[in-house]
């Protein structure tokens, strides 16, 4: 049973549970891009990985985990696509990426591991969090340091 149909029937049973008056079918028409979409724009910065950030399964997650730890960028979320089929096929869907992880920063599309490191490298990376209001300490850092 998928994510969104699981939330559904949870939603049915506490609907009949406690007979209220509600529309069943809206709750249950969510799409998966309107859920994605969601998802990726609830925080600043998402990540979809394997494992969790204290714990990354892969060393692709886990090189995500340490650039964003370097920017000290450590409030973020995190949905570990181990813990649910559904959320990893979906989210290869919604974005047409096909490897994970995959990072969004203000709800858009940034791309996976190797696109992260370049932007880290060039520079790109502090740019982009800037935009969305997060000071990198590595910038913070060079301003000390000059």
């Amino acid at each position: 049973m998928t994510g969104v149909m699981q939330k559904c029937s949870k939603v049915f049973l506490q609907v009949a549970v406690l007979n209220r008056p509600i529309s069943i079918a809206y709750l249950c028409t969510v799409s998966p891009k309107d859920q994605y979409e969601q998802m990726v724009k609830k925080n600043k910065v998402v990540v979809f990985m394997k494992g969790v950030p204290e714990q990354p399964m892969c060393g692709f997650s886990n090189a995500v985990v340490q650039i964003f730890r370097m920017h000290g960028v450590t409030n973020y979320d995190a949905h570990n696509v181990l813990a649910d089929e559904s959320i990893r096929q979906g989210i290869k869907e919604f974005t047409n990426w096909p490897t994970i992880p995959q990072i969004f920063i203000g709800g858009e599309f940034v791309g996976g591991c190797d696109i992260l490191l370049q932007m880290h490298k060039n520079g790109e990376l502090i740019e982009e969090l800037q935009k969305v209001g997060i000071q990198s300490a590595l910038l913070e850092q060079e301003k000390k340091e000059e």
